[in-house]
């Protein structure tokens, strides 16, 4: 069945998204690099295009070899401008074992899977898996649903807007790479994007990004607009106790206990939670945790470095380390208290009267900097610096956080029991469009009218939800973090790579996230139903633009 699955046989957006998954893009990988070039090929050989090629422009994001953005801009009347925005790198092809020859080749592979999973005893993640393949209705490759098929249902938009005769307004198409590591091509549009309004004299005056969202059911939740994405941070605890030899042990302080009473305090704390707009956030979740020893000896670890993924609806970077520094304080008294009187039920059982009182501390990071500035040695402070620079290329942000503030602690010359607290990686900032009020409703407002007319001629239901669920490009798309706010996130991040710095010019607009949907993207079975992704979102993304680029609601 899936053998008829042929790329001339699909719809114009299916042919893009195919084409564009036969472009390996891993992140980091020469493909990603080499990606840019390539898509600026297509659309220079596209209709809308061949006689405004300066139209399409590339700048540099980061790397070596360089990773550009790509820009193109589809002129109407006016100064408005809707942005449509996408990322190209998709995460390692390596979990396709023995099929990553043809990971990024979708009508092979779908037919490979069909037979792997159809030869082999199945779990309950590859039943599904081959009953949707099974089907004809989904389509399976490395990057396909996340996202290429999104970028493909954005350039079917534009050269649909582009064949007007009268446009009433502007569209730039934008597709850019990083995304699955620390979203600098997107940051780095941020930054680009108002001397790119004023190069083209433009107003921005909102956004849709194209990126997927999965679905283990029926679609009902995939069809969707997100008005918001969710925040993400990482905030980190790194425990200090007082190493004894292991027969000894209470002349020392467990660092493996107060990491314990911290991890029981979070992992999975469903009290945690943000709620907003009805919706509740993701509790919780340790994402590293280890003891910092070299080699084996019988003493006990100085130190254990705890690091989590927080995600959140509401909550500031100042309440989560405000917060997070409560929770570590309260686990650290706990577990002193337990281990003061377990050390003397120890003592008492062979009559020794042993009081043992152990009070901890928390420092925040940025308090322990500034501690050691004061008193740090010249040389221990160059050997910090030198290791901030070579962390800047990192891609390693937990290891790397790590290493920073263990050579902190130790040119401080502080001892346990203590927890020094900060963010371990990049901030995501949770986003929503009712933070741009007005602007934002009226916005809102025109989609809603959209997707009532999408429904009435595809006959699927389009529903709206608040949050897109995964970190995403859409925390940097549009919008403009409060200074103070990214002031709590700069000190108490220990890299500066991973700290986000948006210009003061940075623009504000309203966006939402309309892409494609599946299953089990970033996993060996990653497909996307193509109906959808083919016919219906690209028709989806086209009417949306007119609409608010008009400011009429489409007739239904």
């Amino acid at each position: 069945m899936t053998e008829s699955i042929k790329t001339a046989a699909l719809p114009r957006a299916g042919q893009l998204s195919v084409e564009m998954t036969r472009w390996p893009s891993v992140t980091g990988s020469e493909g990603e690099a080499a990606f840019s070039a390539r898509l600026v090929a297509l659309l220079r050989d596209l209709p809308a295009f061949r006689d405004t090629p300066e139209n399409i422009v590339t700048f540099d994001s980061h790397g070596d070899s360089a990773r550009q953005n790509v820009v193109a801009l589809v002129r109407g009347t006016g100064r408005n401008c809707l942005v449509l925005a996408g990322h190209f790198d998709t995460v390692s092809i390596a979990n396709y074992t023995t099929l990553t020859s043809l990971a990024c080749e979708p009508e092979a592979l779908t037919q490979a899977l069909i037979e792997e999973l159809s030869s082999k005893e199945r779990n309950a993640v590859e039943e599904k898996a081959l009953a949707d393949l099974l089907t004809g209705d989904f389509l399976a490759g490395r990057g396909l649903l996340d996202m290429k098929s999104g970028l493909a249902a954005g350039i079917v938009a534009l050269e649909r807007y582009a064949d007007l005769k009268e446009r009433p307004g502007n569209i730039l198409f934008v597709a850019t790479p990083d995304e699955e590591n620390r979203s600098r091509g997107m940051r780095s549009l941020r930054d680009h994007l108002p001397e790119i309004a004023r190069r083209f004299d433009l107003d921005i005056v909102g956004g849709i990004n194209l990126d997927a969202s999965g679905d283990d059911g029926d679609g009902a939740h995939g069809r969707a607009v997100y008005l918001g994405s969710v925040g993400k941070f990482s905030p980190f605890a790194f425990v200090a106790g007082r190493p004894t030899h292991a027969g000894y042990a209470y002349d020392g302080v467990s660092a493996h206990l107060i990491a314990a009473e911290i991890m029981r305090a979070m992992e999975f704390n469903s009290l945690l939670c943000d709620e907003a707009h009805g919706e509740v956030s993701p509790a919780p979740v340790c994402l590293e945790a280890k003891d910092i020893r070299h080699g084996y000896e019988v003493t006990t670890p100085a130190h254990v470095w705890l690091s989590f993924n927080w995600l959140t609806h509401r909550r500031t970077p100042t309440d989560i380390l405000d917060e997070f520094s409560t929770i570590v304080a309260r686990a650290m008294d706990q577990a002193l208290q337990s281990q003061t009187r377990n050390a003397d039920a120890f003592f008492s059982r062979q009559g020794i009267d042993r009081n043992t009182r152990l009070e901890g501390r928390v420092l925040s990071y940025a308090a322990l900097r500034q501690l050691a500035e004061r008193q740090a040695s010249k040389e221990a402070l160059r050997h910090i610096a030198a290791l901030e620079q070579d962390f800047a290329t990192s891609d390693e942000p937990l290891s790397a956080s790590r290493t920073l503030v263990s050579e902190m602690l130790v040119a401080t010359g502080l001892e346990g029991p203590l927890v020094v607290v900060g963010f371990s990686t990049l901030h995501y900032p949770r986003v929503h469009v009712d933070s741009l009020g007005q602007s934002g409703s009226d916005f809102t407002q025109r989609l809603q009218g959209t997707a009532a007319l999408i429904e009435k001629r595809h006959g699927q239901r389009i529903c709206f939800r608040q949050f897109f669920a995964g970190i995403s490009d859409v925390s940097f798309f549009g919008h403009r973090p409060e200074v103070r706010q990214a002031d709590t996130l700069a000190e108490n991040t220990p890299v500066p790579a991973f700290v986000d710095r948006p210009p003061a010019e940075a623009l504000s607009y309203p966006v939402v996230n309309i892409g494609p949907w599946g299953r089990d993207y970033h996993q060996k079975w990653e497909r996307v139903h193509m109906d959808y992704a083919f016919e219906v979102l690209p028709d989806l993304i086209y009417e949306c633009a007119l609409s608010v680029l008009s400011g009429e609601s489409p007739s239904l």
